[in-house]
């Protein structure tokens, strides 16, 4: 019996631990993505992500 509360337990964390990393390379991945886009120099770039810029009040200028 203790050796199933002890498992339940160690999986439990790691779930956790799992979603901690899927959440912290989200959010590094998304930052990359919008200052990416957002200090684009190529002019393809800069128009493809410019109107969405401007609604999300994300100066590019």
């Amino acid at each position: 019996m203790n050796t199933t509360l002890n498992s339940a337990a160690s999986s439990a964390v790691k779930v956790k631990s799992d979603v901690r990393t899927a959440a912290l390379l989200a959010l590094i991945a998304g930052i990359g993505l919008v200052f990416t886009t957002g200090f684009a120099h190529p002019e393809l770039l800069h128009n493809a992500a410019h109107d969405w810029r401007h609604s999300m009040s994300f100066p590019c200028h």
